[in-house]
């Protein structure tokens, strides 16, 4: 074996071993809960626009975009556009590398990748910010509901030109709507790639504690998950991302299209 491969054996038993200490994982589920009671994921930003996720989940969108090298990414929920930016910028970056590799110059507004953000309401001054954005020839975005008929006719439109897709989900959090969510974008999810559904942690939570959410205990985006699975054999959860995080919003949210 090579060095190379000898860390990485050392990484996944690392992991392995995270996955079996109920301490530290019983630590990082106080952390979770605590944290959310601040808003702690509003706190951080990329290049310039709030992107509304804990570090650790940035640097596992990093992580996953960089192995999948995907030409679409899908995005359900925009909000300050932070997230469409992270997406988008990996996408330049991938372009950047692919460009030194194969030895061509790189003309970042002929890039065939592109980023798809879907939301119900996209508030004019945050339009304004990611129009105005150095990323925003990456960027597409659609105004309407995710699951709305007209919209995902548009989204399937657009993805039919592409080969590899990969999926965000982090609109309205009810069982529902998530669970319609996976139905819809769940197929355009390309094999070896991941449909992600954040914010599976509410289930976690203790009762009452979105008392000014449509969503909670019972009724969120890690029930939706769960009953999705029951009826597909495309997706299994990756355990070992959020093992290896510890820290997420979404634990039982990495689904990695398998068929």
């Amino acid at each position: 074996m090579t060095q190379h491969n000898d860390f990485s054996e050392e990484v996944l038993e690392n992991i392995k071993s995270l996955a079996k200490d109920r301490d530290f994982l019983g630590l990082s589920n106080i952390w979770v809960r605590e944290a959310s009671r601040h808003n702690y994921a509003h706190n951080f930003s990329w290049l310039g626009r709030p992107i509304m996720q804990v570090p650790q989940d940035i640097y596992a969108i990093q992580e996953l975009i960089w192995n999948i090298k995907p030409d679409l990414v899908i995005e359900t929920g925009i909000a300050h556009g932070g997230s469409l930016i992270l997406s988008a910028s990996m996408l330049a970056l991938l372009d950047y590398c692919e460009a030194i590799e194969q030895g061509t110059t790189l003309d970042p507004q002929k890039s065939k990748r592109r980023v798809l953000g879907i939301d119900i309401e996209i508030r004019p001054h945050n339009r304004e910010a990611i129009e105005a954005h150095p990323m925003t020839h990456l960027i597409e975005m659609i105004e309407g509901s995710s699951v709305a008929p007209d919209v995902v006719e548009k989204v399937r439109t657009i993805a039919k030109g592409y080969k590899k897709i990969l999926v965000f989900l982090d609109s309205l959090h009810t069982h529902d709507h998530v669970l319609a969510e996976l139905e819809i974008y769940g197929p355009l999810t390309s094999v070896g790639s991941y449909c992600v559904v954040w914010d599976t942690g509410v289930e976690d939570l203790p009762d009452n504690f979105c008392t000014n959410r449509p969503w909670g205990k019972g009724n969120n985006p890690k029930t939706a998950v769960w009953e999705y699975l029951k009826n597909t054999d495309c997706f299994e959860i990756d355990k070992t991302i959020e093992h290896k995080l510890l820290i997420t919003a979404s634990p039982d949210g990495f689904l990695r299209k398998v068929k």
